[in-house]
């Protein structure tokens, strides 16, 4: 893309890491197709999940594809500015929009202008000097108002008459109908002409048959002679065929009555006129030469169709017979393929439902010009009302453009914390803080993905609201992790002020502040030695547990075996081995002289400063232990980036928006009490201090401090 010569002074203000544009005057957002796109913050948004207008997102995004890109909002910016005498309305983002402001110097500002009015008519406001989008808010009911509203749509409601409205009806039932501006179905200009198309091509269709004698040799009867026929044709076509193969070979004519084992088969069964066995077999004895007989010597499976033929079609077309002649038969059907050709030219429509009396009363009167006249009246008024539709879309943009393009061009609200960004859907409440960097997600699986990359702490929490749940993702900037954990509560008000229940469903882990990694490896090795004490403990207990139930069990067996077995002999004690203890004494002593060497060391060490010196060695100590957490802690704090948070919602982010750590802080809310309040210090419920871990600590201190010196190492 091209960026147009740049002949604009712009103004640039610093924050989140990099220069974002001002976009305060008009005069800015009307040249910014002069801005290289390459200083835009983001240059795609999705109109999903945006707390912002979406009647107004709807009108920009004129493409259909749920975005707004950098060349619609432009295109939208020159348009509203195209209309406007006022420009400065534009910049600072006028709620309400003066009717005088409306430049009327050309074609499409003067449709504007006058649409404009007309809404304030029809809303019982003919005298107001100004217009809002409150006022345009229902273009629906505007529309509905108005017998034509120039979409060339025509519903029921807008005939004279009676008639033209049940025609408007039928259209709807047999075609399909489309939806009016008024938001009624109605019929298109498209589906009265199918449907008028149709219903001529279906009459011209039952006239042909009625021009021609042969078509339709019995009138009205012909389909019941056409039916009756069609029903027998494959087995009285076969009843002939056996016949000439029995004259052929008179060998044949046994066989084609069917074979003895068949018919001893049938001998053995409860058998019924129309069963499948029966139906199988030909029409009447097979003879070569034989006609077909129309009365007896049928097979029962056949019987009643033959006699229906006989009554539908043959006495009417022939003559009563008593049989029929293979010559017979194929007059019969000479005489109805007429009536078989016309068939199939049939014209497949639902609008043969109906009826020809019907289809025929509306093609011969003045019913199809009228409706055509009646739409074609519609879509002449076309011009004003989109000028109707123009008045909207200019009242939301005056009101709209300047706060999008300052959520979007550049980050303004959010980094100058005047007000809450789009993107940001609301604050939760949990764990004692307030979260206000929280956006809609709906997949929280697979929103992680790229916003873990933000190396922000996010917490994704489902929340519900009575039968409505949406899903949040949540950035803790402040404060520390320890108590965030999946299945906790906490409470989430959206940008309307209502409250939600939310759960924590999802945690994706990032340092949140430098103080939770000084104390982490602290917290790390107090929760290892809570856990090795835990386990210890556990399996002391389950061994004495072990113990005593075998100790139970042996001695439930003793006491059963008691009376059969005399008592065992008293075993000798076991000598005392004073070599293995003495060794065990040993090597005990060796461990404690080595720890009582080591803290002798360390003591040593430390007495043998300066007094300035050992407060310097204790913090040293402590930023040996700490120091490499919080390194790593800084780096990852400040490569801190909302980007992702933004790519995985389907934005396109432009630039590195960095969130540092004094805006972090900002964004996530610690728990404090106000200013002034009154704080009472006595807890009735407080543990109660007890004294003697001090003394003792006191004691072993005092004790190794006395045998430092006694060593002369002091």
């Amino acid at each position: 893309m091209t960026t147009p010569q740049n002949t604009h002074r712009w103004r640039f203000f610093r924050a989140g890491g990099f220069d974002q544009v001002r976009l305060d005057r008009a005069e800015d957002l009307l040249h910014l197709d002069q801005l290289d796109q390459k200083l835009w913050v983001a240059l795609s948004c999705p109109i999903q999940g945006l707390e912002f207008d979406r009647r107004t997102l709807e009108l920009i995004d004129t493409d259909r594809d749920g975005h707004i890109r950098a060349p619609e909002l432009i295109a939208a910016l020159h348009w509203t500015g195209a209309l406007l005498k006022d420009k400065a309305l534009l910049g600072a983002g006028a709620a309400t929009l003066p009717l005088d402001a409306i430049d009327d110097s050309s074609e499409e500002g003067r449709q504007v202008l006058a649409a404009a009015r007309r809404i304030l008519q029809s809303l019982g406001k003919g005298e107001a000097a100004s217009i809002t989008p409150a006022d345009t808010s229902d273009i629906a009911a505007i529309f509905a108002a108005a017998r034509f509203n120039g979409d060339g749509i025509v519903t029921p409601a807008n005939c004279q008459d009676e008639a033209l409205a049940a025609l408007v009806q039928d259209i709807m039932e047999r075609i399909g109908s489309d939806t009016d501006r008024s938001g009624e179905p109605g019929v298109s200009q498209a589906q009265a002409e199918r449907f008028l198309a149709e219903a001529k091509a279906w009459c011209e269709w039952q006239a042909a048959a009625r021009q021609d004698g042969a078509v339709l040799p019995l009138g009205e009867a012909t389909a019941a002679a056409r039916d009756a026929v069609a029903a027998v044709r494959a087995k009285v076509e076969d009843y002939f065929t056996r016949c000439r193969l029995a004259a052929f070979d008179p060998r044949a004519g046994g066989l084609m009555n069917g074979a003895e084992d068949d018919l001893k088969a049938l001998a053995t069964r409860n058998l019924e006129a129309g069963d499948a066995a029966i139906a199988a077999l030909p029409l009447a004895r097979i003879e070569a030469g034989r006609p077909l007989p129309l009365e007896g010597g049928l097979n029962p499976a056949w019987s009643a169709a033959v006699a229906t033929l006989a009554s539908a079609a043959v006495a009417p077309l022939l003559g009563q017979r008593q049989a029929l002649t293979e010559a017979d038969w194929q007059a019969l059907l000479v005489r109805l393929q007429a009536h078989e050709d016309w068939l199939a030219a049939r014209v497949e429509t639902p609008v043969a439902e109906l009826g020809l009396e019907r289809l025929q009363a509306i093609l011969a009167g003045d019913l199809p010009a009228r409706l055509l006249a009646l739409i074609a009246e519609d879509a002449a008024v076309a011009p004003e009302f989109e000028a109707i539709s123009s008045a909207d879309r200019l009242v939301h943009y005056v009101r709209d453009l300047a706060l999008l393009a300052n959520n979007f061009v550049s980050f303004r609200d959010f980094y100058t914390r005047r007000g809450k960004a789009m993107f940001q859907a609301g604050t939760l409440y949990l764990d004692g803080r307030s979260c206000e960097l929280v956006i809609p997600v709906n997949d929280a699986a697979k929103h992680a993905a790229l916003a873990g990359l933000s190396r922000i702490c996010l917490v994704y929490c489902d929340c519900q609201r009575g039968s409505e749940k949406l899903s949040i993702a949540a950035a803790f900037t402040a404060g520390d992790s320890d108590q965030l954990l999946v299945g906790r509560n906490g409470v989430f008000y959206d940008r309307q002020g209502r409250d939600w229940n939310a759960t924590i469903s999802k945690i994706v882990d990032h340092p949140i502040s430098i103080r939770q990694a000084f104390w982490s490896p602290y917290r790390k090795v107090a929760r290892m030695i809570g856990e090795q004490f835990q386990k210890f403990a556990a399996a002391k207990a389950a061994a004495v547990e072990q113990q005593s139930a075998t100790l139970v069990a042996d001695g439930a067996k003793k006491v059963e075996a008691a009376p059969a077995a005399p008592a065992p002999a008293k075993p000798a004690p076991t000598p005392f081995d004073v070599g293995k203890f003495a060794g065990i004494f040993a090597a005990l002593g060796l461990a404690v002289g080595a720890i009582g060497t080591a803290i002798a060391s360390v003591v040593t060490g430390f007495l043998g400063l300066s007094w300035w010196q050992m407060p310097i060695a204790v913090a040293g100590l402590m930023l040996m232990v700490s120091g490499p957490s919080m390194l790593l802690a800084w780096f990852k704090l400040r490569s801190r980036t909302l980007g992702p948070l933004l790519d995985a919602n389907g934005w396109a982010v432009n630039a590195r928006a960095r969130i540092n750590i004094p805006f972090g802080t900002a964004l996530t809310q610690l728990a404090k009490l106000p200013e002034g309040a009154e704080r009472a210090l006595t807890d009735p419920y407080a543990d109660k201090r007890r004294v003697w871990p001090w003394a003792l600590t006191f004691l072993v201190l005092l004790a190794v401090f006395a045998w430092v010196v006694l060593r002369g190492h002091v």
